[in-house]
Order: structure tokens, then sequence, then C-alpha cells
């Protein structure tokens, strides 16, 4: 989101010292280093520099060190105002598209949830149908497979009766009625007379006929007559049966045809219908993680939105502060280094440290601080600042804030 630098802030930034104070710290600051390199010396051992070019060095590396966090601290700061100039369209682009968005995703979860339910419905009635389906294929076997029983006795029967029929007509034609009331098929011929739907008159004419013996010799294109009658009719029946059981099978393959394919579709409209409501489970699982990432980051962004102006503004300030305080850093150092390369300052020093050349001291640092405290006294200055110093180098503790 929002870039933020890490500004550099200079000591006391809430509370930037006066310019003189500023000054007057650096100066002392460099006091105490010359003193302190001075008080280094030991024995006999010559220095390459006097103690007052080293602290200039070390003030002039200060400022270097300043003008590179300066740099810096300004690339971050103009990054900074950069994005609030920036940043609020940014964010309103941002915030518009989620406004958008989360209706769209919100809609959208609501149809796959509901395109879901329906799948999850058509499944359980796919699967109804299918059982249903099969249950009717096997009921419908089970009853097939009873009629075909009953024709297969019925046309047995039929048949039976027919050939008979037509062995007796056969018999009683040729002049053999006699040696045909002794076979078997005669006693199917008088269960039929009794049985078939005759006359009463062709009823009696049967009877009398097959009851009596050989001597009986009616007229045979009588007997024969009414045996052809019920011949035909037997094998009219037959056709009929036969005819029945012909449509009733066309019936049952038709049926069992219907309901394969039925299965066959429903079975196929399962597994596909199956494989949609995983996918739409998919779907919904992403669109809730979409509709709630949306939904997190149009809240960050509205409420980044809000304190951007705050926080631009509260940045604005914090880096006027920063510039002035390094400002008067800068001046106080640049000052520091002009007091220290006045010849008023090499002649103190010289005065603190009595040697002919500075690069042959080989006083202890106690006598040098000595020194330091004459050089002081003899000041004859009223500046209670100079009091100061000459209590610090009497090892006093000195606030000077």
């Amino acid at each position: 989101k929002l870039f933020e630098p890490q500004l550099t802030t200079p000591r006391n930034v809430a509370s930037p010292p006066r310019l003189g104070d500023m000054a007057f710290r650096v100066l002392l600051v460099a006091c105490t280093a010359a003193v302190a390199s001075a008080s280094n010396l030991r024995g006999g051992t010559a220095l390459t520099s006097n103690p007052i070019r080293r602290v200039v060095t070390m003030l002039q590396d200060m400022t270097k060190k300043i003008e590179e966090e300066k740099k810096r601290d300004t690339e971050l700061y103009d990054k900074f105002m950069c994005y609030c100039k920036t940043g609020a369209g940014d964010l309103k682009i941002s915030i518009d598209a989620a406004e958008i968005k989360m209706p769209a995703v919100t809609s959208a979860l609501q149809e796959s949830t509901s395109q879901k339910a329906q799948l999850e419905l058509d499944l359980g009635q796919h699967t109804s149908d299918r059982s249903d389906a099969a249950a009717a294929i096997a009921e419908a076997t089970a009853l097939r497979e009873k009629e075909a029983a009953v024709y297969a006795k019925d046309s047995g029967d039929y048949k039976t009766n027919v050939a008979a029929l037509g062995k007796a007509i056969e018999l009683i034609s040729s002049g053999a009625g006699g040696s045909f009331l002794q076979t078997t098929a005669a006693a199917s011929i008088r269960r039929l007379t009794i049985d078939m739907d005759l006359s009463a008159a062709d009823r009696d004419i049967m009877s009398s006929f097959l009851a009596q013996g050989q001597g009986y010799t009616p007229q045979s294109g009588q007997i024969t007559g009414i045996l052809k009658e019920m011949k035909d009719t037997m094998e009219k029946d037959l056709d009929d049966v036969t005819s029945t059981e012909n449509t009733s099978k066309a019936t049952y393959e038709g049926l069992v045809a219907a309901k394969e394919k039925e299965i066959a579709a429903n079975s196929k409209s399962i597994e596909e219908k199956t494989a949609r409501v995983g996918q739409v489970g998919i779907d919904i699982e992403t669109q809730k993680e979409d509709l709630a990432d949306t939904s997190a980051s149009y809240a960050e962004d509205k409420k980044f939105a809000a304190d951007l102006d705050s926080n631009c503004a509260t940045k604005q300030v914090e880096w006027d502060v920063v510039q002035k305080t390094r400002a008067e850093e800068t001046l106080a150092i640049a000052e520091t280094i002009k007091i220290l390369n006045d010849d008023d300052a090499l002649d103190l020093f010289k005065t603190t440290l009595p040697s002919s050349s500075l690069l042959q001291v080989q006083e202890t640092g106690k006598f040098v601080r000595r020194g330091a405290l004459k050089a002081l006294r003899a000041a004859g200055s009223r500046d209670t600042r100079l009091d100061f110093i000459s209590l610090a180098l009497h090892g006093k503790k000195v606030n000077f804030d």
C-alpha cells in the first residue's frame, strides 16, 4: 500500500535548538575531541597531524554523512509525496472496481448455488427413473414368461386337437369309422364334443356316433361335415392365440428396448451431472474465496483512502522539521569548522599545549586539561558557556541542555 519512507530524523527534531546553541554544542564537542586527541599522546610518541586538523576532518566527514542522508531521505520523501498525489486516484479505481465486482461475484455465487441444488435434484430423479425402468423390465419379463407358458400349453392342445380331428375326418371319409372309434383320437373327439360350442343337433349326432359300436353306419358325410367345422374352429382358435402371443412378444421386446434406452439415457445423465456437480462445487468455493478477498481488499482500501490525506499532511510536517533541523546542523558544523580553522583557535591550543610543536607533545591527559583550564581563565570571558567547559574539564557532570 502506502510507501512510507523511514526518514533519518536528526537529534531533537521535536524541538530543534537555536542556531547559536547548536553551533556552541558542536564547538564544545570539537574542543573535547581535540583535548582527548592530545591527551592520548604517551611518552615520546609523535603525532602525524595536529588535534585541530583531526577534528576539522571529523566534522567534514559528518557533513558528508549528513548530505548522504539528506539525498537518501529526499528520494524516499519524493516517492511518498508522489504516491500522495497519485495514490488517491489509484485507490478510487480499485474501490470502484471492487464495488462493481462484489455484486457480480455475489450474483454468480447465488446462481452457482442454485444450479448445484438443481443438479442434485436432477441426479435424484435420474437415479429414480433408472431404477423404475429396471423394475419395469423385470416385471414385464416375469409377465412374458407366464404368457409364453400359457401359449405353449394352449397351442399344444390346439395342435393336438386339430391333428385328432384331421385323423378322424380321414378315417371316416375312407369308410373306417368303426376302427376310428377304437383309437385314442376318438377319446379326444368325445372331449371336444362336450367342450366345444356345438349346436344341440350336432352334439347329439356326434354323441350317437361316438356311443355306437362298429355296427353304427350313419351317413359319413354328415359326421365329417361336423368334424370339419370343429377342425376349422380349432384352427382359428390356434391362429388367434398364436397372433396374441406374437403381439405380446413384440410388445415385450419394444418395452424392453425402450426401458433399456431410458436406462442408458439416465445413466449418461447421472454421469454427466455428477461431474457438473463436482465442478460447480469447485466454482462455488472459488467464488466464495474471491468474494472474501475482494471484500477484505475493498474495506482496506476504503480505510486507507480515508487516512491518506491525514498521513500525507503529517508526513509533510515531519519533513519540514527534518529539513530545518538538518540545515541548522549543517550550518552549525560549518561555523565550527570556520572557528577551528581561525588563527585564534590555533593560538589557543598552542597556549594549552606549551610545546613548540604539536608533533612533539609528550604531556599526559591530566596536564593537558590543566593547560586548557589555564587558557580559559586567561581569556577573561564572562560567558557562562565557557564556565560549562571549565566544569567539564574539571570532570564535573554538566547538563548542556
